[in-house]
């Protein structure tokens, strides 16, 4: 029986080159697998058949959307995720359930071998190989631009000389990856760290300098999901194409960033998660309001663990799923609504409310209604204060 090897395809120039590429250079029958995480653009089925007009022998395709949204970027939510404090690990969780097709895909039509198209630069190639190991140790990885030379003045040749059905002559200057969770534009003049980002970079958000009269938007959240928008029920993956578009209406979302890369080199991105990131301004804000003090100090430390560990590829590890239960613990009186109001490039929380909550309003209060005991805190404060009190005195009985 011919070797199959499964390839994930984008239905792209390098991609529907590697299908022919990696026959060639391996004499193996490719398995395109394309899955759908909300990237937007051509049909699936418009991406299935051109594999096949590659010549891919078998064409896997999935809607993973529904998936993406409520199996991975919505524990990015509970957690916080922001890497840098800034990027909300737009395509670092795709790779994950992007990896768990290829694998099925793998495993259901006999391939030992899966490929990407990732270079020996970036992060996604340890997204990918680890991934894939974790869930099928089995299984090998090649990358044809990394392992088999595939440049892209040779995948343009190969696909001239072959008469492939992709357009082969148009150069985008950048290098662009979107799903519902964000996007991510890096390459070209961006490189340039000097270089302010034009406005072609941009489409997930309009411009904020000019925004539209401010848009208030109430989300509810049930166990640190969000549930509803302005009181209409929303699935995960609905709540966030609605934030995109009101959101990114305002030009919220737009992030420049230099980031440390996995393979230890400092690279520019721009994103672009209107959606993301003002669920996540709402959602830490249902938290200030709900979560303990010294259970949200800490799940500050397991959230900033658990975001590094998904941008380094890690997202199968023992280590991500022991603190997976630990967020998930957190969440369970996360509920209530938040308003946000959004203009101008900012998400900006207004209001919140919440059945479960620990924000009690006689003990905060200064006016009439106060059941604060405030003779309490004397003796609170001395004790609180001895063991500093002790350390000074010792200091000034040396001298010091």
């Amino acid at each position: 029986m011919t070797e199959r090897i499964v390839l994930a395809y984008s239905g792209g120039l390098d991609t529907s080159v590697a299908i022919g590429w990696i026959a060639d250079a391996t004499g193996a029958e490719v398995v395109a697998v394309a899955v759908d995480v909300g990237q937007g653009g051509e049909d699936l089925e418009v991406i299935r058949q051109r594999a096949l007009d590659c010549g891919a022998v078998e064409a896997y395709v999935a809607d993973a959307r529904d998936e993406f949204a409520e199996q991975y970027c919505m524990p990015a939510l509970k957690a916080n995720a922001l890497y840098h404090d800034k990027y909300p690990l737009v395509s670092a969780l795709s790779r994950p359930v992007i990896v768990k097709h290829l694998v099925t895909a793998a495993r259901e039509f006999g391939a030992t071998t899966v490929a990407h198209g990732c270079t020996g630069k970036g992060n996604d190639q340890v997204r990918f190989e680890v991934g894939i190991v974790s869930l099928a140790p089995e299984l090998t990885c090649i990358a044809p631009v990394r392992d088999l030379a595939l440049t892209r003045d040779r995948a343009i040749e190969y696909a001239e000389r072959h008469s492939l059905p992709i357009a082969t002559t148009k150069k985008n200057p950048f290098s662009i990856d979107q799903n519902v969770w964000g996007r991510a534009v890096e390459t070209g003049y961006l490189e340039d760290i000097w270089n302010a980002p034009t406005k072609d970079v941009y489409d997930y958000t309009d411009d904020p300098s000019f925004p539209p009269v401010p848009d208030e938007v109430v989300i509810s959240f049930a166990r640190g999901i969000p549930v509803a928008i302005d009181g209409h029920a929303v699935t995960p993956l609905q709540a966030i194409e609605e934030m995109n578009r009101r959101a990114g209406a305002h030009g919220v979302g737009r992030i420049d960033i230099v980031e440390d890369r996995l393979v230890g080199i400092k690279s520019r991105e721009i994103y672009e998660a209107p959606g993301a990131i003002a669920l996540i301004e709402a959602h830490r804000e249902m938290e200030n309001v709900t979560i303990e003090r010294e259970q949200a100090r800490y799940k500050r430390v397991v959230g900033e663990k658990w975001t590094e560990l998904v941008y380094d590829g890690m997202w199968a590890s023992p280590l991500k799923r022991s603190l997976d239960a630990f967020i998930e613990d957190t969440q369970r009186y996360v509920s209530g609504d938040v308003r946000l109001v959004l203009h101008g490039g900012r998400a900006t929380v207004t209001g919140r409310r919440s059945d479960v909550g620990l924000y009690d309003f006689s003990l905060a209060t200064y006016d009439e209604g106060d059941t604060f005991d405030q003779s309490a805190s004397r003796g609170f404060i001395e004790i609180y204060g001895l063991a500093a009190k002790q350390a000074a005195a010792r200091e000034a009985r040396a001298g010091q």
